[in-house]
């Protein structure tokens, strides 16, 4: 029942391969790793007195144990140990050949085939706990490898001590508690990694409807959000936030002469060098075509000019495969805690607005209930 359900189980991971965003690796790999291992377990199962067949056995749950370690090093954006699986396998069969045919001894089989599934599952705990999150399925699917890994060598401490008959085949306590626990565990570590990989989906989905698509900064909605909880921070500790709305000077000119493949790489390159102007405080959205906006918390309007004079000035400064350009900002500062998110994004409009009127490459400051719309800036 355990082997049906992995290979049931194969299935679901597959199809999650085929439906889950690209960036969520290594589906394809626990697939078929699952696959081999039902096919080693029922190559076993068969294999009588034949040691071929032994071998055989051995050898593909090898391989399906090392592509469990492979799809979760994809998982994590890591070079996979594809050495490390060759030199594991390659060991079995010289080192199981040796034990069968030449010098046949069976601890010996048992105790070196145990100690390199305990590297393969050593490796994937060290990959889990090093570079996955504090989730709770990170923090079961390393448990379940614990487990298993802890399992598999405590029977090859046995085979060395000879202290209990390890031999799966008999019939004894032994052996079917290790074969049940041994299917289990493959079943619920392979449910562990698709916990993982649901839990990666949901963030990845969450992640793409807060980020524009292009340049990968804040959209609408991922800004409103920020902003709300700035908004929050600033009502309580009764301070200010600034705003930047950023335009792109003469950007059709751009697309018209250039083309709009390279108008795509204006527009990466002006998140990318804003972004690179702010602090890690600040946040940055493209809220459409050329416009970009700028959320500056616990900042006053002469901070504020500041950060637009270096946006500007890096800007300006040429780099490769990229046309001069320059940009227009309008500058907005919210001190009172009433006002919306419209209401500044309007003065800074406003004030950029004003900015293009009056020439382009420039700052322009936004008026508020006491100062003027007034001239700050000018290439």
């Amino acid at each position: 029942m355990a082997t049906l359900m992995a290979f049931a189980m194969s299935g679901v991971l597959y199809s999650a391969h085929l439906n889950f965003p690209r960036e969520i690796k290594g589906l394809r790999d626990w697939a078929l790793a699952l696959i081999l291992l039902v096919a080693g377990a029922v190559i076993f199962g068969v294999h009588g007195k034949s040691n071929i067949l032994l071998l055989c056995s051995n050898i593909v749950m090898t391989w399906g144990l090392g592509l469990m370690l492979i799809g979760t090093e994809k998982f994590y954006q890591l070079r996979p140990s594809w050495n490390l699986f060759h030199a594991v396998w390659l060991i079995i069969v010289f080192g199981l050949g040796y034990w069968l045919w030449v010098q046949p001894n069976f601890h010996s089989r048992v105790a070196i085939a145990s100690l390199l599934v305990f590297i393969l599952h050593a490796r994937g705990i060290y990959v889990v706990f090093k570079y996955g999150n504090r989730h709770f399925s990170t923090v079961l699917f390393g448990t379940l490898m614990a487990i298993d890994a802890m399992m598999v060598m405590a029977r090859g401490i046995l085979a060395l001590t000879k202290g209990i008959d390890v031999n799966l085949m008999d019939t004894g306590m032994f052996a079917s508690l290790y074969l049940a626990t041994a299917h289990f565990m493959v079943l619920l570590m392979s449910v562990g990694f698709m916990m993982m990989c649901t839990r990666r989906l949901q963030t990845t989905l969450e992640r793409r409807s807060t980020l524009d698509p292009l340049t990968e900064v804040l959209n609408r909605r991922g800004f409103a959000d920020i902003y709300a909880k700035e908004l929050a921070l600033m009502r309580r500790e009764s301070s200010c936030m600034t705003m930047l709305n950023i335009d792109v000077d003469y950007f059709k000119r751009i697309n018209d002469g250039y083309g709009h493949a390279v108008g795509d790489r204006v527009l990466v390159d002006v998140a990318q060098m804003i972004s690179k102007a702010l602090r890690k405080s600040d946040h940055v959205a493209r809220f459409g075509g050329e416009e970009f906006v700028v959320l500056l918390p616990d900042t006053g309007v002469e901070r504020a000019l500041h950060i637009a004079g270096r946006i500007q000035d890096t800007l300006r400064e040429p780099r490769p495969a990229i046309p001069l350009y320059t940009v227009s900002i309008g500058v907005a500062c919210q001190s009172s805690a009433d006002e919306s998110l419209d209401g500044i994004l309007v003065r800074a409009d406003k004030a950029l607005y004003c900015a293009k009127e009056r020439g382009r490459d420039r700052v322009e400051v936004a008026q508020d209930s006491v100062t003027p719309l007034r001239t700050v800036a000018r290439a």
